[in-house]
């Protein structure tokens, strides 16, 4: 699509993967740097897709163009949980009082409390540092539902999916933002509520990669990836592509790799990969990718794990990948968070608020000051995310 207007300054210039890798991997050396159904085109033949024997699955995975007519994004797993924050009519927040009087028939679990008084303490919602999201969308008149990640703990997920009442049991696929495990280890809890049901899981080949952080100076930190071999025991049909993936007439789709087109956003720094046994260099984690939807009458909805390819990068890529200019709202993580970061903020930032959006919800990874900077530049747009919250559109 050729890019004009206000969407040229979304677009922005190429820069092409070689002079990303070059200039990332000097910036890990650096120690002061404190699937099968993708587009029907010409690239389509050029992604890598493996499949296992389960049996086929009854998506629709091929691009007619079809538009969401609405569409919610609930998230499930988030660094952060305040109950008592207030909501709007497109922004719901989960309602659960502290206690109950009833012993059975509560909606909500709830256990004894013999040193507290009469009743009984209701279980709550869980932050922990990880990142799951269930996107449900209704397109000529049919629901859908797929869920993105599944945090960071073995329970972390199921136990909010349970405090929320939610059967994730009935979804249709199964995205993997990136292979992180703080996006990754719920994957149990899904195999277990799925009982064999052989549905998609979608991800780029790179999601299996053994990771660590190697800060000079320090220890190396595992990052262990999810067990493919394990999964496709467990039924799911895993369906990997580097190229976009295309879900119910293409209202929903996975970005694939992301295009890296800005100066400012390089990827992680000290992040490796191990490659036929040995550990390389790997700051822009190829495998990262978002879930974009097209919503009527408002336009993109794009919701990001990590963004490690960079939140503008992606947001011009699923312009790029739809043709569709007006992007209504992203939610999820950025990785803005720490020392390293600091100086990709403000130049994030100003991208951002040349956008238009709409709806802005930062979280997870994106970090305190990233947050604030965006709810100070962006105030009308801005949400603060707490993990139990739905977003309708």
């Amino acid at each position: 699509m050729e890019a004009s207007g206000e969407n040229q300054k979304l677009l922005g210039s190429r820069v092409s993967r070689r002079k990303l890798l070059q200039a990332g991997a000097v910036a890990i050396g650096a120690a002061s740097v404190g699937l099968i159904a993708c587009a029907e085109d010409k690239d389509a033949a050029k992604a890598t897709v493996r499949s296992s024997p389960a049996s086929p699955t009854k998506l629709d995975l091929r691009n007619e163009g079809s538009v969401a007519d609405s569409a919610e994004v609930i998230c499930l797993v988030d660094n952060f949980v305040d109950l008592a924050m207030g909501g709007s009519e497109s922004v719901r927040r989960p309602v659960i009082l502290p206690y109950s009087t009833q012993t059975t028939g509560s909606a909500i679990p709830t256990d004894a409390a013999p040193f507290m008084g009469p009743g009984r303490i209701t279980r709550t919602l869980r932050a922990e540092h990880g990142f799951s999201a269930l996107i449900s969308l209704t397109v000529d008149g049919e629901n859908h539902s797929v869920l993105l990640d599944t945090g960071m703990s073995l329970d972390g997920l199921g136990h909010n999916a349970e405090i929320l009442g939610l059967d994730l049991s009935t979804i249709e696929a199964l995205i993997l933002s990136h292979g992180h495990l703080d996006h990754t280890a719920g994957l149990g809890y899904v195999a277990g509520k799925l009982e064999g049901r052989g549905i998609p899981l979608i991800a780029h080949p790179d999601a299996w990669l053994e990771r660590r952080t190697a800060i000079p100076g320090g220890a190396p930190i595992e990052l262990p990836p999810a067990r493919r071999d394990r999964l496709e025991e467990a039924g799911f049909e895993i369906r990997e592509s580097k190229s976009p993936v295309y879900l119910f007439g293409g209202a929903l789709l996975a970005t694939g790799e992301v295009e890296r087109t800005t100066e400012f956003e390089r990827g992680l720094p000290f992040h490796e990969t191990k490659r036929d046994g040995r550990w390389e260099a790997d700051p822009l984690i190829w495998d990262d990718q978002a879930v974009v939807l097209n919503v009527r009458g408002k336009g993109l909805v794009i919701v990001t794990g990590c963004a490690h390819s960079g939140v503008i990068n992606t947001l011009r890529h699923a312009v790029r990948l739809t043709g569709v200019e007006r992007v209504h709202a992203v939610i999820g993580g950025f990785h803005l968070t720490g020392p390293v970061f600091e100086p990709v903020i403000a130049p994030t930032v100003d991208a951002m608020s040349e956008i238009g959006l709409q709806v802005i919800v930062p979280m997870h990874c994106t970090g305190w000051k990233a947050i604030h900077a965006f709810a100070a530049a962006m105030p009308e747009a801005f949400v603060q995310n707490s993990a139990g919250t739905t977003y309708l559109f």
